[in-house]
């Protein structure tokens, strides 16, 4: 029996970002719940749909405040493992003034790197519709190997793939390893969330209509958004391309969790409306709603704990069209 709509795996983390300066002129920082697959079930959560999350986070204080945060956002946490040896990872997050951001993580190692394949509760993601990881869950062997075996009970399974591949330079060995595992999840996927960069790295192209072609002749995904950050989206699904420019005039803070909101709006409608007939008129609907909530989610600090309403994320579709 399907208990979740959407089980995800990978890392769950402190985003540590800037929140003004203390009279002693240090910089103040902020200790944000964050983790790309768990921003997404979060959202997905504030849509309506029932979520589980796989993942390893540290028997300490930041651990523990993740189980709790996650928990409290509507996620089943049975699968959350606590690692008594590691400690929680952290990521300090610095904000430029346009919103873009720069990462330097503390993962060496990192309680989200230590889940092992013998830890994967196969009964969670057995009771799901759709499974989402990304390539942070594959940088190191053990915790590669445990992403590949629940990739693989989900297959096995008939779970709708959903990939993003959330390339985080710093944390590989090599950019040539990050590619393979993005290629083995691009194998994988029935829908893939990429970014403009992402695509270009994949593809050596900047004409994204040419890279999702170069994608398709290879790895055959039935449905690719392409995230163009202040340039909208694009959706390709069969012979369809769909873009949506973004929605502007709201005050942007920083732009954490603005990709999984984007991808948890997009899997809210597959589970509503499947992938098998989608038509023009669906996809413009998509994309313009995840692209309301992707801008909505810039206007506040972190991601995870403060996703948007159904109703903010419609207001603002009615205000601005």
């Amino acid at each position: 029996m399907q208990k979740f709509d959407v089980v995800a795996l990978g890392e769950l983390l402190i985003d540590f970002t800037e929140n003004g300066m203390s009279e002693q002129g240090n910089p103040i920082l902020e200790a944000n719940p964050g983790g790309a697959p768990c921003n997404v079930l979060a959202m997905l959560n504030k849509l309506g749909k029932k979520t589980a999350f796989i993942g390893k986070v540290g028997n300490d204080t930041f651990g523990h405040m993740l189980k709790r945060t996650v928990e409290e956002s509507g996620t089943d946490v049975t699968n959350l493992v606590m690692d008594n040896n590691v400690h929680t990872t952290l990521a300090f997050v610095h904000t430029y003034p346009d919103g873009e951001r720069e990462f330097s993580f503390y993962r060496n190692p990192g309680a989200d790197m230590m889940l092992t394949k013998d830890e994967i509760m196969e009964d969670i993601i057995k009771a799901g519709k759709i499974f989402h990881f990304g390539t942070l869950s594959s940088t190191h062997d053990g915790v590669r190997a445990a992403t590949r075996y629940a990739l693989n009970v989900a297959k096995e399974n008939g779970l709708l793939i959903s990939f993003d591949p959330n390339l985080r330079e710093p944390l590989w060995k090599s950019l040539e390893d990050a590619k393979r595992e993005i290629e083995y999840g691009l194998s994988k996927c029935d829908i893939l969330k990429i970014s403009d960069n992402e695509l270009e790295f994949m593809t050596g192209t900047d004409d994204y209509s040419e890279g999702v072609k170069i994608l398709r002749r290879k790895y055959d995904i039935p449905l690719i958004f392409v995230t163009l950050g202040k340039d909208g989206s694009r959706a390709y699904y069969k012979d369809i391309m769909v873009e949506a420019p973004p929605f502007t005039g709201v005050k942007t803070i920083e732009k954490t969790g603005a990709g999984d909101t984007f991808g948890g709006c997009a899997l809210g409608y597959i589970l509503e409306h499947g992938i098998d007939n989608l038509t023009e008129e669906n996809l413009r609907e998509l994309i313009i709603f995840a692209n309301a909530g992707a801008s909505l989610i810039t206007t506040k600090k972190g991601a995870l704990k403060v996703m948007p309403e159904k109703s903010e994320i419609e207001a603002l579709i009615n205000d601005k069209l």
